[in-house]
């Protein structure tokens, strides 16, 4: 099965080298430093899972020169999908999908949009890693889950059942979900909040969930996501947030989100796309959503200045 990788960062660098350790031929669609890095000297990954260095990885930033591709794991930032994901039908076989691996709740939608909705699977996953210097990958914990599911018609897959498959093989724990919209939405969930409050504190993970008013924060941003899922049409299941602070109160005492972490740096972040969506959502589904409204409130200059020290466009 030939992957190709669109992003080679925490996510996309890490599930990559997993399968082309593992003996699947892989391509990695990126650009600037980590590009070079890739080029130059391979790539190299730290993991619970395996450490390991690959010499040598197929890498460009011209999606063309890396066709054609069973399966293209889109693991970019959420902010970018819609910009490339034109861009990426020539890497397609017939018979090859795209599956985005984003935070957010909109990413199938935009592939779809471009590609067809034939050639889409919902996807996401729960890792916490990132790229420690160009070219070299660091995973932290044990958590290496991606999600995959049919947005449409029947929920058994035999292309999904195979690339699970494969990527169990690469000791990548894959599941297939009934549901994927629900599951998207309870991994929104859990991270948007977990990455906007973190934000808006300056607080690694263990000071958040300890303060008595910060852990109020995040649990009221948590339920607010929660009606806002119910409310577009998404089947959650019964005490999605109690098990969302579940999976907080497992992690580590110093675990940040990316989203918090791109923000504390000065870089642009996926904050449009997560705390900017449910604010957008909300208010297309007549749905008060306070904690939100100041999350936004504090955290989008930031995010405005960010952008425009990196010479991209406001978001919309």
């Amino acid at each position: 099965m030939r992957f190709v990788m669109v992003g080679a960062g925490g996510v996309g660098g890490l599930v990559g080298g997993l399968l082309q350790r593992a003996g699947e031929e892989v391509a990695f669609l990126c650009r600037g430093r980590q590009l070079a890095a890739l080029r130059e000297k391979g790539l190299a990954v730290e993991s619970p899972r395996g450490t390991f260095h690959l010499p040598r990885v197929e890498a460009s930033d011209d999606p063309a020169a890396l066709a054609p591709a069973d399966v293209v794991l889109v693991a970019v930032k959420g902010w970018q999908v819609a910009e490339i994901a034109p861009r990426l039908a020539p890497l397609l076989r017939p018979g090859g999908f795209a599956v985005p691996l984003e935070n957010g709740v909109e990413s199938a939608g935009h592939l779809a949009a471009a590609l067809g909705e034939e050639r889409v699977a919902g996807g996401l996953c729960f890792l916490l890693s990132r790229i420690e210097e160009p070219g070299r990958i660091v995973h932290a914990g044990e958590s290496l889950k991606v999600t995959v599911g049919e947005r449409r018609g029947p929920t058994g897959s035999p292309r999904l059942e195979a690339l699970c498959a494969v990527l169990r093989a690469a000791k990548v724990d894959a599941v297939i979900a009934p549901d994927i919209d629900a599951a998207t939405w309870e991994k929104f969930l859990f991270i948007e909040p977990f990455g906007a409050v973190g934000a808006v504190t300056r607080a690694p993970l263990g000071v958040l969930r300890r303060g008595r008013e910060s852990r109020e924060l995040l649990v009221a941003a948590m339920e607010e996501v929660a009606s806002l899922a119910r409310a577009r049409g998404a089947r959650l299941a019964g005490g999605a947030v109690a098990r969302a602070l579940e999976a907080i109160d497992r992690m580590q005492e110093g675990a940040t989100a990316s989203m918090q972490r791109d923000l504390v740096a000065g870089r642009p972040s996926e904050l449009f796309d997560q705390t900017g969506a449910v604010v957008r959502l909300a208010r297309e589904a007549g749905l008060p959503v306070p904690v939100h409204a100041f999350l936004w409130a504090a955290l989008s200059p930031q995010e405005e200045a960010a952008r425009r020290a990196a010479g991209l466009p406001a978001a919309p």
